[in-house]
């Protein structure tokens, strides 16, 4: 499995091929006689709610650079999707997170962003069951909290499938 269509086969390094696979064409290995699967990557957001809005990070690293989203990124191998959105919210703006205190906001898929395909999973919390205070961190140019309106009336850009959680996470919690 990869994340990039493979040129080459992650197992023994023969140049790939194309061969239609189960309806699909697909990257294939002729020396190990197997598919190179190309698959989506899964990250994970949470969505803090107050009473002024939903936290949200202006974007300091690609794809992206300068939008605002909703903080979130790559799950680690050994994390759990609630683990990870939690460790990601840290990460980026010190606001800290109890990942069972988490609840499953939505799913979205996108991309590809330069082959790369996302899923990601969206959580939403309540801002009283967090601590720390917000502050723009590691990827992260500033933190803000924002309405689905106030987002309208300002001249700030949400990067690609953050308007829609950003607006469910708002009808849910605000």
């Amino acid at each position: 499995m990869t994340r990039q269509p493979a040129a080459f086969c992650p197992d023994c390094g023969t140049a790939t091929t194309s061969r239609h696979v189960d309806g699909r064409d697909r990257r294939f290995c002729p020396a190990c006689e197997q598919v190179v699967w190309h698959n989506p990557i899964p990250t994970a957001g949470v969505a803090v709610v107050g009473d002024e809005g939903v936290l949200l990070g202006q974007r300091a690293v690609a794809p992206g650079v300068g939008e605002w989203g909703v903080p979130g990124g790559h799950m680690e191998a050994d994390e759990t999707p609630e683990e990870a959105a939690a460790r990601e919210l840290e990460e980026e703006t010190g606001v800290s997170v109890d990942p069972d205190a988490l609840t499953l906001l939505e799913t979205f898929t996108t991309g590809p962003f330069a082959g790369k395909y996302i899923v990601s999973i969206g959580f939403a919390v309540r801002a009283e069951e967090t601590t720390g205070e917000p502050e723009p961190l590691n990827e992260v140019l500033d933190v803000g909290w924002f309405t689905p309106e106030s987002v309208a009336a300002s001249d700030a850009v949400l990067h690609e499938d953050h308007a829609q959680r950003l607006r469910f996470a708002w009808e849910r919690f605000g």
